[in-house]
Protein backbone atom coordinates (compact mmCIF):
# COMPACT_ATOMS: atom_id res chain seq x y z
CA UNK A 1 0.00 0.00 0.00
CA UNK A 2 1.40 3.38 -0.97
CA UNK A 3 2.00 5.93 1.71
CA UNK A 4 -0.43 8.86 1.74
CA UNK A 5 1.44 12.15 1.73
CA UNK A 6 -0.15 14.88 3.84
CA UNK A 7 0.61 18.49 2.95
CA UNK A 8 2.12 20.46 5.84
CA UNK A 9 -0.30 22.68 7.68
CA UNK A 10 2.03 25.66 8.00
CA UNK A 11 2.78 28.08 5.19
CA UNK A 12 6.24 26.69 4.45
CA UNK A 13 8.84 24.45 6.05
CA UNK A 14 11.45 26.79 4.59
CA UNK A 15 10.51 29.90 6.55
CA UNK A 16 12.04 30.16 10.03
CA UNK A 17 10.09 32.37 12.41
CA UNK A 18 10.63 36.05 11.64
CA UNK A 19 12.15 35.51 8.18
CA UNK A 20 9.03 35.80 6.02
CA UNK A 21 10.37 39.07 4.60
CA UNK A 22 13.74 37.59 3.56
CA UNK A 23 14.80 35.81 0.40
CA UNK A 24 12.33 34.32 -2.03
CA UNK A 25 11.04 30.81 -1.28
CA UNK A 26 12.69 29.32 -4.35
CA UNK A 27 16.06 30.64 -3.12
CA UNK A 28 15.49 29.11 0.30
CA UNK A 29 14.62 25.76 -1.26
CA UNK A 30 17.63 25.97 -3.61
CA UNK A 31 19.89 26.66 -0.62
CA UNK A 32 18.38 23.72 1.24
CA UNK A 33 19.03 21.38 -1.70
CA UNK A 34 22.49 22.93 -2.12
CA UNK A 35 23.31 22.15 1.54
CA UNK A 36 22.03 18.60 1.09
CA UNK A 37 24.39 18.14 -1.86
CA UNK A 38 27.33 19.49 0.16
CA UNK A 39 26.50 17.22 3.12
CA UNK A 40 26.59 14.09 0.97
CA UNK A 41 22.86 13.35 1.11
CA UNK A 42 23.00 12.85 -2.66
CA UNK A 43 25.73 11.45 -4.88
CA UNK A 44 26.52 12.16 -8.50
CA UNK A 45 23.97 10.29 -10.59
CA UNK A 46 21.26 10.33 -7.91
CA UNK A 47 17.84 11.63 -8.84
CA UNK A 48 16.32 14.34 -6.69
CA UNK A 49 12.83 13.68 -5.28
CA UNK A 50 9.97 14.31 -7.74
CA UNK A 51 8.78 17.88 -8.06
CA UNK A 52 5.43 17.07 -6.44
CA UNK A 53 7.13 15.49 -3.40
CA UNK A 54 9.48 18.44 -2.95
CA UNK A 55 6.52 20.80 -3.09
CA UNK A 56 4.54 18.86 -0.46
CA UNK A 57 7.49 18.19 1.86
CA UNK A 58 8.52 21.85 1.88
CA UNK A 59 5.08 23.43 1.84
CA UNK A 60 5.69 25.37 -1.38
CA UNK A 61 4.17 25.51 -4.85
CA UNK A 62 5.38 23.60 -7.87
CA UNK A 63 6.54 26.81 -9.58
CA UNK A 64 8.74 27.47 -6.52
CA UNK A 65 10.26 24.00 -6.83
CA UNK A 66 10.80 24.52 -10.54
CA UNK A 67 12.60 27.81 -9.96
CA UNK A 68 14.84 26.20 -7.33
CA UNK A 69 15.77 23.33 -9.65
CA UNK A 70 16.50 25.77 -12.47
CA UNK A 71 18.79 27.75 -10.14
CA UNK A 72 20.77 24.57 -9.44
CA UNK A 73 20.73 23.60 -13.12
CA UNK A 74 22.17 26.96 -14.17
CA UNK A 75 25.05 26.39 -11.72
CA UNK A 76 25.79 22.99 -13.26
CA UNK A 77 24.80 21.01 -10.16
CA UNK A 78 21.86 19.08 -11.60
CA UNK A 79 20.67 18.03 -15.04
CA UNK A 80 16.96 17.96 -15.81
CA UNK A 81 16.14 15.03 -18.06
CA UNK A 82 12.85 15.43 -19.86
CA UNK A 83 10.24 13.03 -18.56
CA UNK A 84 12.58 11.60 -15.92
CA UNK A 85 13.55 14.21 -13.36
CA UNK A 86 16.54 16.15 -12.00
CA UNK A 87 19.82 14.25 -11.58
CA UNK A 88 22.92 15.30 -9.65
CA UNK A 89 25.88 15.93 -11.95
CA UNK A 90 28.23 17.78 -9.59
CA UNK A 91 28.70 18.04 -5.83
CA UNK A 92 29.58 21.58 -4.68
CA UNK A 93 32.30 22.22 -2.12
CA UNK A 94 31.87 23.63 1.36
CA UNK A 95 33.24 26.99 0.22
CA UNK A 96 30.88 27.27 -2.75
CA UNK A 97 27.88 29.54 -2.51
CA UNK A 98 24.69 29.22 -4.55
CA UNK A 99 24.21 32.17 -6.88
CA UNK A 100 20.82 33.51 -7.93
CA UNK A 101 19.54 35.62 -10.79
CA UNK A 102 16.10 36.96 -11.55
CA UNK A 103 13.86 34.10 -12.66
CA UNK A 104 11.35 34.05 -15.50
CA UNK A 105 8.52 33.86 -12.95
CA UNK A 106 9.79 36.88 -11.00
CA UNK A 107 10.34 38.83 -14.19
CA UNK A 108 6.85 38.10 -15.50
CA UNK A 109 5.29 39.03 -12.15
CA UNK A 110 7.09 42.37 -12.32
CA UNK A 111 6.00 42.89 -15.92
CA UNK A 112 2.41 42.11 -14.95
CA UNK A 113 2.48 44.86 -12.31
CA UNK A 114 4.29 47.47 -14.41
CA UNK A 115 3.03 46.81 -17.93
CA UNK A 116 -0.58 46.54 -16.88
CA UNK A 117 -0.49 50.14 -15.71
CA UNK A 118 1.55 51.14 -18.76
CA UNK A 119 -1.16 49.77 -21.03
CA UNK A 120 -3.80 51.77 -19.16
CA UNK A 121 -1.80 54.98 -19.52
CA UNK A 122 -0.99 54.25 -23.17
CA UNK A 123 -4.71 53.89 -23.92
CA UNK A 124 -5.20 57.50 -22.90
CA UNK A 125 -2.15 58.81 -24.79
CA UNK A 126 -1.56 56.71 -27.92
CA UNK A 127 -1.78 58.25 -31.38
CA UNK A 128 -3.60 56.69 -34.31
CA UNK A 129 -0.26 56.07 -36.05
CA UNK A 130 1.07 54.22 -33.00
CA UNK A 131 -2.11 52.14 -32.78
CA UNK A 132 -1.65 51.21 -36.45
CA UNK A 133 1.94 50.20 -35.66
CA UNK A 134 0.71 47.94 -32.83
CA UNK A 135 -1.51 46.14 -35.34
CA UNK A 136 1.44 45.75 -37.72
CA UNK A 137 3.56 44.27 -34.93
CA UNK A 138 0.82 41.76 -34.09
CA UNK A 139 0.99 40.58 -37.70
CA UNK A 140 4.79 40.40 -37.44
CA UNK A 141 4.51 38.27 -34.28
CA UNK A 142 2.33 35.86 -36.26
CA UNK A 143 4.96 35.67 -39.02
CA UNK A 144 7.76 35.05 -36.51
CA UNK A 145 5.73 32.24 -34.95
CA UNK A 146 5.37 30.57 -38.34
CA UNK A 147 9.15 30.50 -38.70
CA UNK A 148 9.22 28.50 -35.42
CA UNK A 149 12.41 30.13 -34.28
CA UNK A 150 13.23 31.73 -30.95
CA UNK A 151 13.20 35.31 -32.22
CA UNK A 152 11.12 37.74 -30.18
CA UNK A 153 11.93 41.03 -31.88
CA UNK A 154 8.30 41.79 -32.71
CA UNK A 155 7.14 40.83 -29.21
CA UNK A 156 9.66 43.17 -27.59
CA UNK A 157 8.89 45.95 -30.10
CA UNK A 158 5.16 45.58 -29.33
CA UNK A 159 5.64 46.03 -25.59
CA UNK A 160 8.18 48.82 -25.98
CA UNK A 161 5.83 50.74 -28.29
CA UNK A 162 3.17 50.59 -25.57
CA UNK A 163 5.77 51.84 -23.07
CA UNK A 164 6.64 54.81 -25.30
CA UNK A 165 2.95 55.57 -25.80
CA UNK A 166 2.66 56.28 -22.06
CA UNK A 167 4.74 59.47 -22.61
CA UNK A 168 6.38 58.64 -19.27
CA UNK A 169 10.18 58.40 -19.33
CA UNK A 170 10.36 56.49 -16.05
CA UNK A 171 7.98 53.78 -17.28
CA UNK A 172 9.81 53.53 -20.59
CA UNK A 173 13.12 53.01 -18.75
CA UNK A 174 11.61 50.46 -16.33
CA UNK A 175 10.07 48.34 -19.08
CA UNK A 176 13.22 48.48 -21.17
CA UNK A 177 15.24 47.26 -18.18
CA UNK A 178 12.79 44.39 -17.60
CA UNK A 179 13.33 43.25 -21.18
CA UNK A 180 17.10 43.59 -20.76
CA UNK A 181 16.90 41.38 -17.65
CA UNK A 182 14.91 38.87 -19.68
CA UNK A 183 17.85 38.57 -22.06
CA UNK A 184 20.67 38.67 -19.48
CA UNK A 185 19.51 36.43 -16.62
CA UNK A 186 20.77 32.82 -17.04
CA UNK A 187 17.84 31.45 -15.03
CA UNK A 188 15.34 33.29 -17.21
CA UNK A 189 17.06 32.33 -20.46
CA UNK A 190 17.06 28.67 -19.45
CA UNK A 191 13.34 28.51 -18.73
CA UNK A 192 12.49 30.51 -21.85
CA UNK A 193 14.61 28.07 -23.87
CA UNK A 194 12.63 25.20 -22.36
CA UNK A 195 9.43 26.99 -23.28
CA UNK A 196 10.57 27.47 -26.87
CA UNK A 197 11.52 23.77 -27.06
CA UNK A 198 7.98 23.00 -25.89
CA UNK A 199 6.62 25.09 -28.81
CA UNK A 200 5.45 27.85 -26.47
CA UNK A 201 5.32 31.05 -28.54
CA UNK A 202 3.87 34.55 -28.12
CA UNK A 203 0.10 34.16 -28.46
CA UNK A 204 -1.13 36.32 -31.33
CA UNK A 205 -4.71 36.54 -30.02
CA UNK A 206 -3.54 37.88 -26.65
CA UNK A 207 -1.47 40.61 -28.29
CA UNK A 208 -4.36 41.45 -30.61
CA UNK A 209 -6.67 41.83 -27.60
CA UNK A 210 -4.18 44.23 -25.99
CA UNK A 211 -3.86 46.25 -29.21
CA UNK A 212 -7.63 46.50 -29.63
CA UNK A 213 -8.12 47.52 -26.01
CA UNK A 214 -5.53 50.29 -26.30
CA UNK A 215 -7.01 51.50 -29.60
CA UNK A 216 -10.42 51.72 -27.87
CA UNK A 217 -8.90 54.43 -25.60
CA UNK A 218 -10.32 52.55 -22.59
CA UNK A 219 -7.64 52.43 -19.82
CA UNK A 220 -9.48 49.84 -17.70
CA UNK A 221 -9.94 47.53 -20.67
CA UNK A 222 -6.30 47.96 -21.71
CA UNK A 223 -5.04 47.24 -18.19
CA UNK A 224 -7.19 44.09 -18.01
CA UNK A 225 -6.07 42.85 -21.43
CA UNK A 226 -2.37 43.29 -20.61
CA UNK A 227 -2.70 41.63 -17.21
CA UNK A 228 -4.60 38.70 -18.73
CA UNK A 229 -1.86 38.34 -21.36
CA UNK A 230 0.98 38.30 -18.83
CA UNK A 231 -0.93 36.00 -16.46
CA UNK A 232 -1.22 33.59 -19.38
CA UNK A 233 2.56 33.90 -19.92
CA UNK A 234 3.05 32.71 -16.34
CA UNK A 235 0.86 29.69 -17.08
CA UNK A 236 2.81 28.94 -20.27
CA UNK A 237 6.10 29.01 -18.33
CA UNK A 238 4.71 26.77 -15.60
CA UNK A 239 3.72 24.05 -18.04
CA UNK A 240 6.66 24.42 -20.41
CA UNK A 241 8.52 21.43 -19.02
CA UNK A 242 5.45 19.19 -19.10
CA UNK A 243 4.80 20.15 -22.72
CA UNK A 244 8.45 19.48 -23.52
CA UNK A 245 8.10 16.02 -22.01
CA UNK A 246 5.11 15.27 -24.23
CA UNK A 247 7.04 16.38 -27.32
CA UNK A 248 10.03 14.25 -26.30
CA UNK A 249 7.76 11.22 -25.98
CA UNK A 250 6.34 11.89 -29.44
CA UNK A 251 9.84 12.10 -30.91
CA UNK A 252 10.78 8.81 -29.26
CA UNK A 253 7.65 7.15 -30.64
CA UNK A 254 8.38 8.44 -34.15
CA UNK A 255 11.96 7.17 -33.90
CA UNK A 256 10.77 3.73 -32.81
CA UNK A 257 8.29 3.52 -35.67
CA UNK A 258 11.02 4.54 -38.12
CA UNK A 259 13.35 1.79 -36.88
CA UNK A 260 10.66 -0.85 -37.18
CA UNK A 261 9.73 0.46 -40.63
CA UNK A 262 13.35 0.21 -41.76
CA UNK A 263 13.55 -3.43 -40.65
CA UNK A 264 10.21 -4.34 -42.20
CA UNK A 265 8.67 -5.33 -38.85
CA UNK A 266 5.67 -3.00 -38.88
Amino acid sequence: MSKIRTPPSRKSDLLPRGEEGGSRLYQQLARKLFDQLVSGQYAVGDRLPPERDLAIDNGVSRPTVREAIIALEVQGLVEVRVGSGAYVVRIPGQSDRPGFHVTAFELTEARLAVEGEAAALAAAQISDAEADELDRLVRQIARENQRQGDADEADRAFHMLIARATRNAALIDMIEKLWEMRASSPDTRLLLSKARSAKVQPVVEEHQAVAEAIRSRDPARARSAMRMHLAAVLDHLLFATEEAAVEEARKAARSTRARFSATGLN
